[in-house]
This record gives structure tokens, sequence and C-alpha cells, in this order.
């Protein structure tokens, strides 16, 4: 495919993407092509400095995660950490996937001096710049990894990371599977869908296959559960908090849901697309928080609950904190719990390892029954 020569880093994106397909044959899977369209260094959407998180579009933004919208966020899941933390005995919190580093001002503004060490693993370096600059009065208390620690104590949190992690698409035809991957379109000077027969499946549930309409295209989450199965391995002692918007598997792939769940955001807007103006929008998919979860006993955690956003946050004293507030505040914490804003479809889920404990945040509400 021949690429028009540009300076824009979205067209050097292109081109790299293109060069990656040659090399392979003409094909990649999707779950390559999303790694490259958001990690790509200096290219990819979250490597190259971009304005990620904000209010509003005019700020240049694509979308709001909940720490930016209110640090009641931060606040109500200190509390969570605060009791992990004292049940099992550590003083430092690993959060992964930082994003502009605000839930991790408003953690280490809530836990104090209680909090030995904070650690963020990112891999982007554009991101890692803007938290540094936002952490810097916490001192040497925060690091920064390019990777995994080798061992851990303490808790860790991840606030819309595993949404981001890349998914492979598989596609059904009424009669097979194939795995949908990504190739050049000569004719439009882009890309486009291509399958390939595969071996892979959905996840095992012997009901799934006979309610798929033909047509139908899904994701599964195999980097999302090796990442799970890893923090069970590198995690001594201590807890895992996850905040995603997703579904329990039987929702995940509900028969209506013929589309999958993979979207774009750009500008605050959402679309399907992930072929179009690659580089210059978000790719996610929702979580199918089952997987996740048998990803990590299987990998030998202990799943400590699995409720919505709302409920986790109120009984982790959200409520407790609106008592007194303004209408501005009254109004971005409305967003963190009502139904039809991120409350219903924002879940945790929380693991345990090494040390038992009632989670405070689950204490109410736990749907771990409908995993």
């Amino acid at each position: 495919m021949q690429v028009r020569p540009s300076d824009s880093v979205s067209t050097r994106l292109a081109e790299h993407i293109t060069r990656e397909i040659d090399s392979a044959g003409g094909w990649i899977g999707f779950d390559h092509f999303m790694a490259l369209a958001l990690y790509a260094p200096a290219l990819g959407y979250y490597s190259r400095g971009d304005l990620q998180f904000g209010w509003f579009p005019a700020s240049g933004s694509d979308y709001v995660t909940a720490p930016e919208l209110t640090p009641l966020f931060g606040k109500a899941i200190a509390r969570q950490v605060a009791q992990a933390l004292h049940a099992c005995g550590g003083d430092e919190v690993y959060e992964f996937g930082a994003g502009s580093g605000a839930l991790a001002a408003q953690l280490l503004e809530a836990l104090g001096q209680t909090l030995r060490r904070y650690t963020i693993v990112d891999l982007s370096g554009a991101l890692r710049r803007r938290q540094r600059d936002r952490l810097m009065a916490f001192g040497e208390r925060v690091r920064w990894l390019d990777s995994w620690p080798d061992a851990m104590h303490g808790v860790v949190v991840g606030n819309e990371v595993l949404d981001a992690m890349p998914v492979k698409l598989l596609h059904w035809d009424g009669a097979h599977w194939f795995e949908r991957g990504v190739g050049a379109d000569k004719a439009r000077d882009g890309f486009a869908f291509v399958d390939r027969a595969t071996t892979l499946r959905p996840p095992p549930d012997e009901s799934l296959e006979q309610h798929f309409v033909a047509g139908t295209t899904i994701e599964i989450h195999p980097q999302a559960e090796a990442f799970v199965a890893t923090l069970a391995e590198r995690l001594q002692s201590g807890a895992a908090f996850f905040i995603d918007y997703g579904f329990p598997q039987a929702e995940y792939y509900h028969p209506q849901r013929t589309g999958g769940t993979l979207m774009c955001h750009r500008g605050h807007l959402a679309d399907s697309d992930p072929l179009d103006s690659v580089g210059d929008k978000d790719i996610t998919a929702h979580v199918n928080f089952s997987a996740i979860a048998l990803a990590g006993q299987g990998a030998g955690l202990e799943v400590l609950g699995y409720t919505t956003q709302a409920r986790f946050l109120m009984n982790c004293g959200l409520l407790e904190d609106l008592h007194g507030a303004d209408a501005r505040v009254l109004s971005a914490a409305q967003k963190l719990i009502t139904e039809h804003e991120m409350g219903e479809l924002f879940k945790v889920i929380g693991f345990g390892k090494g040390c038992g404990f009632d989670a405070l945040g689950f204490l109410a509400g736990d749907r771990t029954h409908r995993l």
C-alpha cells in the first residue's frame, strides 16, 4: 500500500502499521493492530503526548475518567486501600496505567504518611511526564517502573486499565469461527478487516455457540487474562482492585450483542470504527469480568468481591462525603453513581492473596454470584 508522504504523526503511524502488515505477509491479528495504534513508541495514541483526559472537547481531550470528575472518587477508593493495607500489613500501592496521575494524587493525599511508597507502572513515556509534573509534591515516595516488579506486597489499583489492553476479535459465520485481523486496503489507502480460519474459540461455555447469530463478532481477552495471572504470580501478599466498564460473561456474550463491545473515543464522541483515524482516537473493549475472575482464581488469587462502581463507592463512604457539598461537587459525584452515567456500567472486582478480610467496598451489593 502506498501511503502519501506527510509529517503528521498519524500518517507516520499508518506507515509503521503498514510495514508491520507487509512484513507479516499481509495480515496481522487485531490485537497486534490495537497495540500499535495505542502504544507504538512516539506514534501511538497513548505515546504521543496528546491530552486524552478532560472534561470538555474544547480542551482537546477525548474522554473523561472518574478521577478527573472529582477528587471524591479517589477519597472513597482510599478507604478501601487503607483497609486492605492494614489487613495485609503493607505500606505500598501499585497503580497500573495511571493516566494523568489524578487518582495517584488523590490516593497519596488521602493516605498521607501511612503510605511509604507509590509505584506507577506505565508504558507511556508521554503520560509519565504528565504524571511526574502532577505528583512532584510527593517527592521520592513516588516511583515509576517500565515493567512488573519481581515481587509485590501491598495494594494494586487499576482504573480503566483492563479495557485498554489489546483484544482478539472472533467472527462467527453461522458454522465456523474466524479470527478477524487487519490488512491493507489499497483502494482506500487505509486498512480493512480480513478474516482467517482459526482454532481460537470463545470462553468454554457449551450454551454460547448455539446462541450466536451468523455474522456476530466478539472479543476475547488473552492479554488481560495473562495480566491477571502475572499479578497472581508477583503479588506475594495484598489485594488488587480494578475499576472498568464491562459485564459478566452471560451479558458480555448476549445474543443481541452481535457487534461485540469494541468502541473508539475522540472529542467526547464514540464510534465503532477502529480502522479510521488510527492513532487519533482511543480504542477500547468492555471487560468480560467472568473471564478476569476465572483467570485470577486459576492463578491462585481469591475473589474478594464484584459489584457496580456506584455500590462500591457508596460502601466506601462517598455519600457521607457529599454532606454539605456545593452543586458542582454534587453534579460530578452524581455521574459516578447514577445508572445512566458510570454507576451501573462500571464495575469493580477485587482480588486478595495471602491475607483474609471482608473488603469494605463489597459489604453490600456484592454480585460475585453473577460471574
